[in-house]
């Protein structure tokens, strides 16, 4: 699930997942951050999720995916465009 916050020229997409679904650390890969896993990882949240908020730039385009443990990658469920086989984040 995606959460977005409108800032003045900038959106903060927050990433959501369920804490223990899929098990294990998982962290958020795009073309936002050089495809890099672990530098957006979720962290768990006292709503019983675990999340991670980064900031885009508005009106655009990005290509996502989710990494989770044994090189598990799987998209987000709640985004219906798709790039490929990444989902696809409008902000």
């Amino acid at each position: 699930m995606l959460e977005r916050k409108l800032r003045k020229n900038r959106t903060e997409v927050t990433f959501v997942l369920p804490a223990d679904t899929p098990p294990g650390p998982v962290s958020v890969v795009g073309d936002f951050n050089g495809w890099q896993p672990g530098t957006h990882t979720l962290r768990p949240r006292k709503d019983g999720m675990r999340a991670v908020t980064v900031e885009l730039p508005s009106s655009s385009t990005h290509s996502f995916r989710y990494l989770a443990a044994d090189d598990h990658w799987f998209n987000d469920d709640s985004v219906l465009d798709l790039d490929g086989p990444n989902s696809r984040l409008h902000t």
